[in-house]
């Protein structure tokens, strides 16, 4: 099975680090020419989802990508990889891919000093450990989507048919559960 992690900025490394342990075999999107090679599932991690959705927009990756999930291609997304999904953005004007019907807050708990660990119960894993680090959380979810996942109460994991949306860095933890999760989906 190969993954594509999307590598234009942020954390990707560690997702293909994680992924490689579990079996995997990992490429790098960076440009357009790299969607030639054929992949079962697409990670797109943390980082800035402002400077990736440029990016992916400059380097010919939006559209084809968008198309691709919305065909059912499995994808694990991440931090800023769940704005890159999420339908709304409550306190931001841009949208990107909008394929997961939720609504989420950019920088939920606040600058850099907000970031924290906590540990909670993900549905079908058990406990984990998650790392917010800038994070957003989903404020609202829409029709099929389904929560793993909540911290004081707001919604920081979630499962829309073929898609995966956690507020956290599940890569940064050792904790192999929400990779494994997502490559069952592939």
């Amino acid at each position: 099975m190969k993954i594509a992690v999307l590598a234009v900025q942020g954390a990707f490394q560690e997702h293909e680090r994680m992924l490689e342990s579990l079996g995997s075999e990992v490429m790098e999107l960076r440009k357009a020419e790299d969607l030639a090679e054929d992949f079962d599932g697409l990670v797109l991690p943390g980082g800035e989802s402002t400077v990736q959705g440029k990016l992916l927009r400059e380097l010919d990756l939006f559209d084809p990508l968008r198309r691709r999930i919305e065909e059912g291609m499995p994808v694990l997304a991440t931090c800023a990889g769940l704005i890159l999904l999420a339908e709304r953005i409550s306190n931001d004007r841009e949208r990107y891919f909008a394929t997961l019907p939720v609504t989420v807050r950019r920088n939920a708990y606040g600058r850099q000093l907000g970031s924290f660990f906590a540990e909670e119960v993900v549905k079908g894993i058990g406990r984990f450990p998650m790392e917010f680090i800038r994070a957003p959380y989903i404020e609202q979810t829409g029709g099929d989507v389904e929560v793993l996942g909540a911290v004081e109460g707001n919604i920081v994991a979630v499962q829309y048919r073929n898609q995966i949306g956690v507020a956290f860095h599940p890569e940064l933890t050792g904790h192999e559960g929400i990779h494994r999760k997502f490559l069952e989906l592939c």
